[in-house]
């Protein structure tokens, strides 16, 4: 089940602390979205007659759209909505399968880390452990999401 939680600080998070996702299903207007604002065009992901003769047999959405989608999920969720201050990166990202048109997606967050910064009490560091699955459950993207999140004063 999906669920929309409230906007949390940075004291409200806690090591181990898990949320889930909505779903949603990829489009083939995602697809054309993606490559007009990013400008790439690769045919593996647009051209349904050369994809079709490559590995996977049919377009698969670009690896950076499918990270993407999974920030996008990391806020849908509600958890960092007006808290974030900052997205800092990540100290890796893996993308063990693809994800195609008409797949339906949803991401599951578990706090990895939180840190408070010595020269700030403003903000702290939120580490968040992210894996996103298809309807079938197969991982299409796993991540670690650094954020610095606002404190309640």
């Amino acid at each position: 089940m999906a669920y929309s939680y409230e906007p949390h600080h940075f004291e409200d998070f806690e090591p181990g602390q898990e949320f889930v996702s909505v779903g949603r299903t990829v489009t083939e207007s995602d697809f054309v979205m993606h490559s007009a604002l990013s400008g790439d065009w690769t045919e593996l992901h647009t051209n349904k007659e050369y994809a079709a003769e490559q590995d996977f047999d049919e377009r698969i959405a670009h690896g950076p759209m499918t990270f993407v989608h999974a920030t996008g999920f990391v806020y849908r969720t509600g958890i960092v909505e007006r808290t974030a201050y900052a997205f800092l990166g990540m100290n890796y990202m893996d993308l063990p399968e693809p994800v195609h048109i008409g797949d339906t997606i949803s991401l599951e967050i578990v706090v990895d880390e939180k840190k408070e910064l010595g020269d700030r009490d403003d903000v702290g560091l939120v580490v968040l452990d992210t894996e996103m699955t298809n309807q079938d459950g197969t991982v299409v993207f796993q991540g670690d999401m650094k954020f610095l999140i606002k404190t309640k004063q």
